[in-house]
């Protein structure tokens, strides 16, 4: 059963009766009904057309964190094989809400990393929601780390509301592990690609898109805090998060215009959960376009194109 969004009542209404004559239908064969269900089709899919034309920040931060959009674990079985999973950040623990590993892209050996939300009340209990600990971004570290000893690409799936702000992660050096996880991903020596696939939410989203290549798929967002934080902290209140979403610049369209990501990847009609296996053939050519970008670079001019990169921030959109 789809879950609809809020601003998708009146599109949940016209397909759950297009849904319910077709099951009248099925329980009584002679009734003939797919003329009428058809046209309530047809409404729907203009409907569906004419609000997503021009999605709202607000709006397409609701996208983003859609529970039925795909998550790192599909576009892990769908993009790589021969995946080899690797746990545990060698001092203190495993974080399951990173996960990664050794795997083939098209052939080619890579080391993919990405934050894991969960797909169910228990995965996303033991995925913590996508929330890493520091042991993640030490695992994440550990994990790069091996990838430029053995000269092997990096890919990054991001989809985080943030790092984890418990007691715990605190106590355990969060900020410093976030640190040194952006730090390694500007020292290594080979290419790193990053996709913003849901959320991007924060310093938790910089440790793995720290990239030469960041892409974001059309209705992600991207963002140093989220739009309900930002609105708790400037205005006191909460449910002032559609004015912080227009002022934060989240969109993947204003953050390519800022040159802070360097492709937008289509999404279907509706959102990614419309049609999960187009969104993630999308995302893998997309993934392939930006290693062949790189293909055949030195590690200095990978060092030096990843660093002016984030030097330029900025001055794209500024100067337009």
């Amino acid at each position: 059963m789809t879950n609809y969004l809020d601003f998708e009542k009146p599109l949940a209404e016209i397909e759950g009766k297009a849904e319910e004559l077709r099951a009248m239908a099925r329980q009584n064969e002679e009734m003939d009904i797919e003329d009428e269900a058809r046209a309530l089709d047809r409404k729907a899919h203009a409907l569906l057309q004419d609000l997503y034309k021009s999605l709202t920040p607000w709006r397409k931060c609701q996208v983003a964190r859609h529970p039925e959009r795909p998550h790192c674990r599909d576009y892990i079985e769908a993009l790589f094989s021969e995946y080899t999973p690797l746990a545990g950040d060698r001092n203190f623990a495993d974080d399951h809400a990173v996960m990664g590993g050794l795997a083939r892209f098209d052939d080619q050996p890579v080391m993919v990393i990405g934050h894991e939300k969960g797909n169910d009340t228990k995965s996303r209990i033991e995925r913590n929601f996508g929330m890493a600990r520091p042991e993640g971004y030490r695992k994440a570290v550990r994990l790069m780390d091996m990838a430029d000893r053995f000269g092997l690409p990096v890919v990054t799936l991001v989809d985080t509301p943030g790092a984890y702000p418990g007691k715990g992660a605190e106590e355990r050096g969060q900020s410093e592990a976030i640190a040194r996880a952006t730090e390694k991903c500007l020292a290594l020596r080979v290419p790193l690609v990053s996709v913003i696939i849901g959320e991007g939410g924060s310093g938790g989203a910089v440790a793995f898109a720290t990239a030469n290549r960041v892409a974001m798929l059309e209705h992600s967002v991207y963002s140093v805090i989220s739009p309900e934080g930002c609105a708790s902290i400037l205005w006191k209140d909460a449910e002032k998060m559609r004015e912080a979403a227009e002022a934060l610049r989240l969109t993947a369209q204003d953050l390519h215009k800022l040159g802070v990501a360097d492709r937008v990847i289509p999404e279907p009609l509706g959102g990614a959960h419309r049609d999960t296996t187009a969104t993630i053939t999308a995302v893998g050519e997309a993934i392939g376009a930006m290693l062949a970008e790189m293909s055949g670079l030195s590690a200095k001019k990978l060092l030096s194109d990843r660093r002016r990169k984030y030097l330029d921030i900025g001055s794209k959109g500024l100067a337009a």
